[in-house]
């Protein structure tokens, strides 16, 4: 990849490194759900890749609209992130249930704050594009992340109690 040209150009590599960083995060949100023991984090993890998947075509059709190649380009930002994620939520995980929760909502919301960065990042590029209609469905991904953050946060709260 050559350097930007322009803040299209800038705009673009950042939605394909975000098409990367959600197909990656959701394929570890999956494997964090199956060793998640509350079910109230269970199914916020799995609806969380539909909300991931969801994103992903948004991205999709704004690198098409922008006429970007249709193609993520590796996140190793995210890269790093799924790695801890599965470290400590799975390959080093605690054996309680409990302690193992915390863990799993630790790192999917670092995860998806690095996500919230990215998409951030998009919608004030968008803006400054003059791209209106592409800034309202990034904010509304954004609004999306933020509610989802919302229910991890509280699930951690009443997790983190029933592990003290």
């Amino acid at each position: 990849m050559s350097a930007p040209g322009s803040l299209k150009d800038i705009y673009l590599d950042e939605m394909k490194d975000l098409w990367s960083a959600n197909d990656q995060m959701s394929r570890a949100v999956q494997q964090l759900s199956d060793q998640a023991s509350d079910p109230k984090l269970k199914q916020m993890l799995q609806d969380s890749v539909g909300g991931i998947a969801k994103h992903t075509d948004i991205l999709k059709g704004l690198i098409e609209e922008n006429g970007g190649q249709t193609a993520p380009e590796h996140c190793k930002g995210m890269e790093g992130l799924v790695a801890e994620a599965l470290k400590h939520g799975i390959k080093e995980a605690p054996s309680d249930g409990r302690l193992r929760d915390v863990q799993i909502i630790a790192q999917y919301q670092r995860m998806s704050h690095y996500g919230l960065a990215g998409f951030g990042s998009a919608v004030a590029y968008a803006r400054a594009l003059g791209k209106s209609d592409q800034e309202n469905k990034l904010k509304s991904a954004v609004s999306e992340i933020y509610k989802a953050d919302e229910v991890a946060t509280r699930l951690a709260e009443s997790v983190e109690r029933a592990a003290a």
